[in-house]
């Protein structure tokens, strides 16, 4: 059998990148003042999303409208004609079409969508299950492709059949059930993982307040999201704190609130030290995973103790932020070239 890359134009992939653009006008209008830049986008879809945004506010409390809109500004930056095809141009696939499950979370929104594109542009058929806390845009999505001319996909809530590979993502609880239940199909399995951001004192304030946006934004939910400073030695956590502050609105979310008071609680209770600004809390603590409204920190002497951290810790690191590695600010804005878990999904698929 005869492959092809995206880019041969007898292949349909071409169309379903001019649409994605579409999509990606979409977003753009909905999340920034500017004039629509695609006329032949209805007005009625664009009160259709609007209304889905709003109501996405009241079904899912951490679904802000504010990280609404930054997660559809972040893909209307990657959907764009020039981007998908510098991407799928790297990949060769046969004309075999599977029957892909992709079993989403629902941390953040939209969390599940470029595993959704994955699938979708390797010519594989996407059958969506939906988190419920994040039940309504997906629909949408898929509607305004049919509306451009493509195949229906399959979507649910609830029991996926009939197919042949798994992509799923959940917590390290939900990966057992996943290994049970679909352990004997070609599947990518992903677990609970999170980021952290190394310092080494000699930061701007300008970068020190964009690692505040890799902190808060999405309250920390997300597996890009720093839960963990790796700090030097003789770090003063004061210079961080002054720079952070333009956040502390956050702590007026009733969901983020709640855990503040909580985790501050247990730690006077427990007599556990901690640094406190009124809207984080700063524990110097190993564990890389923090509760929401906690952030940890570690010290390390030398660039061995730095190195031995990031391998004992390699497993459960998504992103690392700081120089010489993803730049402040741009835990949440990943490229389209970089894969959960750092497993290429389009080689995976392309593999099938």
């Amino acid at each position: 059998m005869n492959s092809f890359y995206f880019c041969n134009m007898s292949f349909s992939e071409p169309k379903k990148v001019e649409s994605l653009e579409k999509l990606g006008n979409l977003f753009s209008f909905l999340s920034t003042n500017e004039a629509k830049q695609d006329q032949t986008i209805s007005d009625d879809k664009i009160i259709l999303w609007k209304n889905t945004i709003q109501k996405a506010t009241q079904i899912n409390p951490w679904f802000t409208k504010k990280n609404i809109l930054f997660a559809l500004k972040t893909w209307s930056d990657l959907l764009r004609k020039d981007r998908l095809n510098d991407w799928l141009t790297q990949y060769d696939f046969t004309s075999k079409r599977k029957n892909v499950a992709i079993i989403m979370a629902g941390n953040i929104p939209f969390v599940g969508f470029h595993d959704f594109i994955c699938v979708w542009l390797s010519g594989n058929i996407p059958i969506v299950k939906t988190s419920s806390d994040d039940p309504l845009f997906f629909p949408l999505i898929i509607q305004f492709l049919v509306d451009l001319g493509h195949d229906k996909i399959e979507i649910t809530s609830s029991k996926i059949s009939n197919f042949d590979a798994v992509i799923a993502t959940g917590s390290n609880n939900s990966s057992l059930y996943f290994e049970q239940y679909f352990s004997k199909y070609p599947h990518i399995f992903r677990k609970s993982k999170t980021s952290i951001a190394i310092l080494d004192g000699s930061e701007k304030n300008e970068e020190l307040i964009a690692l505040a946006l890799d902190i808060f934004s999405y309250f920390g939910l997300g597996c890009r999201n720093v839960t963990h400073l790796l700090i030097p030695e003789n770090y003063d956590l004061n210079t961080f704190f002054g720079q952070i502050i333009q956040h502390s609105e956050i702590v007026n979310h009733h969901k983020y609130a709640n855990n503040y008071d909580y985790h501050k609680a247990i730690f006077l209770l427990n007599r556990e030290p901690f640094l406190d600004n009124g809207f984080v809390l700063l524990r110097e603590h190993k564990e890389i995973f923090s509760p929401v409204s906690v952030l940890h920190y570690s010290r390390y002497r030398n660039e061995e103790q730095k190195e031995h951290f990031l391998l004992e810790n390699k497993e459960n690191i998504q992103a690392i932020i700081g120089k010489n590695y993803i730049p402040f600010g741009n835990a949440q804005l990943p490229s389209l070239f970089e894969y959960a878990d750092g497993i290429d999904t389009l080689k995976w698929l392309s593999e099938l």
